[in-house]
């Protein structure tokens, strides 16, 4: 492969959401090579920086509760029926109340291994006489379900690491909301003042660099896109993560191809990828994060947990919750996985990928 000249081109176009910032085009080159008088350099501040947006992020998540509350409707109409069971409730009927509980659970996607779990944790605090009233059930019933997706500590908050620049795979199958969601990212970082570069590393899908190209306009963010049609995503993401090393960029956010989780020549890609990042900034990527459509409710399992296996993943993307009535299945999958969720996708807006807040869900579904 003969080499030729990177070159950069700044487009002209500008996004009606943001016609201030500037959408800037590289095009990566068949072959690169780093200046050899560029060197990496981490200062102190950094760690600051990075603590300081994670938190930032957490905390308007906790401010933002509309959009959760709203965002998981549909599973909170599933679970309606829990209020009208418990407003009348008396010992004698509490076989019949768990029994009709344990179904409202299972039918919003929580799982029978956590909805047995639930029930019976209940029913024996029930008959110890812990619980003797409508309002402490709920309650006890609340509590139960954020034990389940806080008891592995793991944070909810994207970990950065300590160096510039942080890197942030996005991986999962097709049709997931993978594109979408890197683009809701990369505007909620960019709103917080973080300089962010994007690597469209889908070169599978046709459309998937124009997709990116445009979220990229529309955020005002910059992009490295392959140059030809059989570039390797790994070459891709190199590239990228070189650029936002000499060129002082907070967060590189790379796109991949979207893959069955069954199809391993597919899956080893996304190993040679990790490994490629890695060798230009080291510990990278700092955040995995795998994208799972939510209105599949359980069906999500197996996927994560093949991803899970090749590359390790580090975070949860729920998508779609606000048209899927199976939201329970955010405590399934962080109860069976111990893997975190760090962000849901509560609707189509640019602003609807919503960090993950624990508490908030749990406010939003049992209200």
């Amino acid at each position: 492969m003969a080499a030729s000249t990177a070159h950069l081109s700044l487009l002209s176009k500008s996004s009606p959401s943001s016609p201030s910032l500037p959408h800037v085009l590289f095009t990566l080159p068949k072959t690169s090579s780093v200046p050899a008088n560029s060197r990496f350099r981490c200062s102190a501040g950094q760690t600051g920086f990075f603590t300081r947006l994670g938190r930032l992020l957490k905390e308007k998540a906790k401010s933002d509760v509309d959009k959760i509350f709203s965002g998981f409707s549909k599973t909170r109409d599933n679970l309606a029926v829990i209020d009208e069971l418990l407003l009348y409730w008396n010992l004698a009927d509490t076989d019949k109340v768990l029994d009709e509980l344990e179904e409202a659970l299972l039918v919003s996607d929580f799982g029978p291994r956590i909805t047995i779990k639930i029930v019976e944790s209940l029913r024996e605090d029930i008959l110890a006489g812990k619980l003797k009233s409508g309002n402490e059930i709920k309650d006890a019933l609340k509590k139960s379900v954020l034990e389940f997706l806080t008891k592995s500590a793991n944070k909810t908050e994207l970990q950065l690491g300590y160096r510039k620049p942080s890197v942030i795979m996005i991986v999962g199958v097709n049709g997931g909301g993978k594109t979408t969601s890197l683009g809701k990212l990369a505007y909620r970082l960019k709103k917080e003042g973080t300089k962010i570069l994007m690597a469209a590393g889908d070169t599978f899908r046709a459309a998937a660099s124009d997709q990116l190209e445009i979220w990229a306009e529309r955020t005002g963010c910059e992009i490295v896109v392959a140059e030809g049609d059989k570039a390797k995503a790994s070459s891709v993401l190199s590239q990228a993560v070189k650029r936002g090393k000499e060129q002082g960029f907070d967060v590189v956010l790379c796109d991949t191809s979207g893959r069955l989780h069954t199809n391993y020549s597919l899956m080893e890609e996304l190993i040679a990828c990790k490994k490629a990042v890695g060798k230009v900034v080291s510990g990278a990527p700092n955040e995995i994060l795998l994208v799972l459509d939510g209105t599949t409710g359980l069906n999500m399992l197996p996927q994560a947990r093949e991803f899970n296996e090749v590359v390790g993943i580090t975070g949860l993307v729920l998508t779609k919750l606000d048209g899927s009535a199976r939201g329970g299945c955010v405590v399934s999958v962080v109860d069976e996985l111990g893997i975190p969720v760090k962000f849901v996708g509560v609707g189509e807006g640019v602003e609807d990928l919503q960090p993950f807040d624990a508490e908030a869900f749990v406010d939003a579904i049992f209200s």
